[in-house]
């Protein structure tokens, strides 16, 4: 046993834990997204959702450090007030709350736009922009879906961040400064909350090494591609989230 444990739970785990950072390490965003829905197959939700928070606050920490210089902090200004009161919100309602309507409704929004991306970059329609008014509503529902489900509503930022014409690495900069932000606010809930067990704890610092691993290796393949290719894998991804939280 693992603390709470069994080896092969922890097997598993360390498995998609590097799958998710690979993702997140490419693209700039998904590691909550690709984790928690596989995660919450092998450990509880209480466990899975808190654990991958604490991960990904371990990352941002490193990156904010990194890739501060590439930060566009006008974008990062406007959305971290709208990111905290999502948190604030999503905190009341993480322990009662089933709103499987909403990540339906979340999972048609995103198989809608991620298919409008790939119809831009495969068959050249035009691409819409976005104007700065909609970052405290899409910052406030991306942070509150986030902190409910672990993951998913940070492609609402992600997508506001891509019709501002943010270049890739720009843009992985910001989100991560701005997740930094908001994964101390959840983390502090889920703290507060008590969801930080000894066995939560440990199994975290078992992730760490596939959380370092698999964003080392998604980096080195997000490096190597184009602008061009950076958006239609954005675009890729965001449908796969849309299935994610039709079928979750």
């Amino acid at each position: 046993m693992a603390g709470e444990f069994a080896i092969a739970t922890v097997a598993a785990c360390a498995a998609v834990t590097f799958a998710a950072f690979v993702v997140r390490g490419m693209s700039g965003f998904g590691a909550g997204l690709v984790a928690t829905p596989l995660l919450v197959f092998l450990i509880p939700v209480h466990v899975a959702v808190p654990m991958s928070g604490l991960l990904v606050f371990f990352l941002f920490v490193f990156l904010f450090i990194r890739d501060w210089r590439e930060v566009v902090w006008r974008e990062l200004r406007l959305l971290a007030l709208p990111t905290v009161l999502g948190v604030v919100a999503g905190m009341f309602l993480f322990t009662t709350l089933d709103n499987r309507w909403l990540l339906t409704l979340l999972g048609g929004f995103l198989l809608i736009y991620a298919t409008y991306m790939l119809l831009v970059h495969a068959f050249g329609m035009p691409e819409f922009r976005c104007s700065e008014r909609w970052a405290f509503p899409l910052g406030l529902a991306g942070s509150f879906i986030d902190t409910l489900f672990g993951g998913g509503g940070g492609t609402l930022v992600v997508i506001y961040m891509h019709a501002r014409g943010l270049s890739k690495m720009p843009f992985r900069a910001t989100v991560a400064v701005l997740w930094f932000i908001e994964m101390v606010a959840r983390i502090a809930g889920y703290a507060w909350a008590g969801y930080y067990t000894t066995g939560t704890l440990l199994l975290v610092a078992l992730m760490l090494p596939m959380m370092a691993a698999g964003t080392w290796a998604g980096e080195r393949i997000g490096n190597r591609i184009s602008q061009k290719t950076f958006s239609r894998l954005l675009a890729i991804l965001l449908l796969a989230a849309g299935v994610t939280m039709l079928v979750r």
